[in-house]
């Protein structure tokens, strides 16, 4: 058997770290995956279950206690404080998209408050993030990783961004706040708007046409047609998917429109 690289041994020892098994384990899970990290480490916990779903229960209680400031949090909640340190401690960028992700993962009622219930729901069926602050570090930093790359978890991430991020009383985003989250989601790790063959910077664009001509709150639908047009303006910089007999919000044809006129503009000058 030819020796491993170094590649192969970094990969053998972030699976044991993740999972706590042995390295011969370690080696089974990523040779049957060519060496692919997330791959293996899924395929692991598919095939062993992970632990009982009460154990985990019990042991992800015990680290949401340990997690408590029993003089400023309430018994089933960890508060803004407490929040903020634990999302530190598993890596999370309090001013970029991972702090959403940390969010959705958690089904936080509010950014700065998390749940005992979201905590344990949220952490017990992530693969390899056991009670363990360290576990759960790399688990977050696979995701993060993906949220780039993974249309699926940002689109899902995005949408509840919504959620967390306006006032509880409140059924809309104030623009300033929508403004602010799409400028921390729409940047690395997370998925940056921006043309992928021109390189068009459309999220600059956005901001610029929002600053310009809209005054309003940013409802949900807004919010999540927002996102479908990015996609599309990502992969179409000409813009040629949208019709005027399209279903998009009055807001998005109303950007088109000032977009077009602006370029005209630009290649007169």
């Amino acid at each position: 058997m030819p020796p491993l690289s170094s590649t192969q041994r970094s990969a053998i020892a972030s699976f044991v770290s993740i999972t706590g098994t042995a390295d011969k384990t370690a080696q089974k899970y990523l040779k049957g995956t060519g060496y692919k990290l997330n791959e293996a480490i899924d395929a692991f916990f598919q095939t062993s279950g992970g632990g009982s779903s009460s154990a985990k229960d019990t042991q992800l209680t015990k680290l949401f206690d340990s997690l408590r400031d029993d003089k400023q949090d309430q018994k089933d909640t960890l508060g803004a404080d407490s929040s903020m340190l634990y999302l530190k401690s598993i890596g999370v960028d309090l001013e970029g998209p991972s702090l959403f992700l940390a969010m959705e993962l958690v089904q936080a009622p509010t950014i700065g408050e998390i749940t005992r219930e979201g905590f344990i729901n949220g952490w017990k069926v992530q693969p390899g993030a056991d009670a363990k602050l360290d576990a759960q570090k790399q688990q977050f930093k696979r995701l993060t990783d993906s949220l780039g790359k993974d249309r699926t978890l940002f689109r899902k991430v995005y949408r509840y961004a919504f959620v967390v991020g306006k006032e509880a009383d409140q059924r809309a985003l104030s623009l300033d706040n929508a403004i602010l989250y799409w400028e921390s989601l729409f940047k690395k790790p997370g998925q940056a708007w921006v043309g992928s063959s021109v390189g068009i910077d459309w999220l600059d664009e956005w901001i610029t046409f929002l600053h310009e001509n809209w005054t309003r709150s940013v409802s949900r639908d807004m919010w999540n047609q927002t996102y479908e047009f990015a996609v599309k303006s990502m992969e179409d910089e000409s813009l040629g998917f949208w019709s005027e007999d399209g279903a998009w919000p009055g807001v998005i044809d109303d950007f088109v429109a000032w977009y077009r006129r602006k370029s005209e503009m630009d290649v007169d000058a």
